[in-house]
């Protein structure tokens, strides 16, 4: 149980109690199950994020994205890592629901209904256009806008077509304070989900790690073979300072 209780974010330690306290977790599939319906049936606009390592990495050194991600209506654990990080403060972390295997899910359930994907750009935004319509809802209309468009822009697409489901695919920390606004501006019931690579997976521009890894938990190490460069300071800097701020977490809330 978190025995540490803030009322501001004043620095990282505040930030990553705060979210802890937020995210869901979500104990079994009969519980996954029930919270896809639920998902599924928004009576306004909500928005969906997704707490990984690098998210409380970044809301260190971002005090708007922390708030971008409090203000999310749902937030689920994502990846091995937060797994760990609830386990040191004495917490179930649940299951693991990360938006790469639980989005999918997400656009099947909204079959039928109207989809936007706004995110990443051509060719991968018109494989995973396609990916869609063929695969995940064949029945739902889906629109599309590259990620790299003003705010009021996906906002009038969205007024235009007003999709049920609204997927964004920017990454972090944009989609979450894309999602915050969109929110603000639609006044229609839609789910916005803040989807990170998840369109670049549809696409076809990041495989999937062998399912071993995935189960192990190591899908990281796999992206990180694929694109050192890019992803050197996200897991190699970043991984062994989310755990050392875990533990330094835990140690607080011991005390």
């Amino acid at each position: 149980m978190l025995n540490i209780s803030f009322d501001s974010p004043a620095d990282w330690r505040e930030r990553w109690a705060l979210l802890v306290q937020k995210i869901e977790r979500v104990q079994s599939p009969v519980d996954s199950q029930a919270l896809l319906a639920s998902l599924a049936h928004p009576a306004r606009p909500l928005v969906l994020a997704f707490a990984n390592a690098h998210a409380m990495n970044s809301m260190v050194a971002s005090v708007p994205f922390f708030e971008a991600m409090r203000s999310a209506d749902l937030v689920l654990r994502d990846g091995s890592g937060m797994a760990t990080l609830f386990r040191l403060l004495r917490m179930q972390p649940g299951l693991n629901l990360n938006g790469t295997d639980f989005i999918p899910q997400l656009i099947r359930a909204f079959d039928g209904r109207r989809i936007a994907l706004f995110g990443t750009r051509d060719p991968y935004l018109a494989k995973a256009r396609l990916r869609v319509q063929q695969d995940l809802a064949p029945h739902s209309q889906t629109i599309t806008a590259h990620g790299f468009l003003d705010v009021e822009a996906y906002a009038l697409l969205a007024v235009q077509h007003q999709p049920a489901l609204i997927v964004l695919g920017m990454g972090m920390p944009r989609q979450e304070e894309v999602a915050a606004r969109l929110r603000g501006l639609l006044d229609f019931p839609c789910l916005i989900v803040c989807g990170g690579a998840i369109l670049d997976f549809l696409g076809d521009k990041t495989p999937r790690a062998p399912l071993w890894m995935q189960k192990a938990g190591m899908e990281w190490l796999f992206r990180l073979a694929l694109e050192p460069r890019r992803l050197f300071q996200r897991y190699v800097i970043g991984n062994p300072l989310f755990l050392t701020r875990a533990l330094r977490l835990a140690s607080l809330n011991r005390r």
